[in-house]
């Protein structure tokens, strides 16, 4: 790839296609861990962080693993620097590892991370798999700091655990709860859609399932016809 090219690879995870707003993966953490900035944040790092080493190493691998067993072998890779992850946090940051509980444990299973691994990782070299790793974990990270941001403020009158005074006594609790995710969710993925509903429309439907082994047999024709056609007539208009 030239510099171009990687360049839009890095920014693609940002907007085009932010694996949370866009594409719409990664929302258990994403909804879980978004009650608070400081959480939210510890969460995006994390992930960022195993999405670009996995990335790599998974770059590196891609000759040798084979075919047939690479999503077990994935998964071994992920959770390795899961595991990493874990253990540095147990021993230098107790109560961030205590504040994000089974979820840290559960970026091992996180599909954002798999499937980079299968969609872009496995098929592309270490820089360009870095890129996007890093990309798309920095589109994560902004995605669950815009929702937290939105949940803490104005849902427990704090920003960082610090309190916010003139809205102390505004506060919108369900917000912090459950349904006040969703709710925060759902306005950013449709403010997403308002910004650029052409480009981001385009991106879902080129990110489609080019590396599922099912594309073939999963319709009447074949998802990749399916894209080409759709393609295709985006062209012609």
């Amino acid at each position: 790839m030239n510099d171009k090219k990687r360049l839009s690879v890095f920014l693609n995870g940002l907007i085009a296609e932010n694996p949370v707003l866009v594409l719409v993966l990664g929302t258990c953490p994403t909804l879980a861990q978004t009650g608070s900035v400081i959480a939210a944040l510890s969460m995006g790092i994390a992930a960022t962080l195993v999405l670009l080493c996995s990335n790599v190493v998974i770059s590196l691998l891609r000759k040798v693993i084979p075919d047939t067993v690479r999503i077990p072998c994935y998964i071994v890779v992920i959770a390795g620097f899961v595991t990493v992850v874990q253990l540095l946090m147990h021993a230098y940051l107790p109560d961030l590892y205590e504040m994000m509980g089974v979820y840290l444990a559960l970026i091992v299973v996180n599909c954002i991370i798999l499937g980079r691994a299968e969609m872009f990782a496995r098929k592309n070299g270490v820089l360009d798999s870095a890129l996007d790793g890093l990309g798309m974990g920095l589109g994560f990270l902004i995605a669950l700091l815009a929702m937290a941001t939105i949940r803490e403020v104005l849902g427990a009158g704090s920003f960082a655990g610090i309190e916010i005074p003139f809205l102390v006594d505004y506060r919108i609790p369900i917000l912090v709860q459950a349904p006040g995710g969703f709710l925060v969710f759902g306005i950013l993925i449709a403010v997403i859609n308002m910004i650029g509903p052409k480009a981001g429309e385009a991106k879902r439907r080129n990110f489609s399932c080019a590396g599922c082994p099912s594309a073939a047999v999963c319709g009447k024709g074949s998802c990749s016809e399916k894209n080409e056609e759709t393609n295709a007539k985006d062209k012609e208009d």
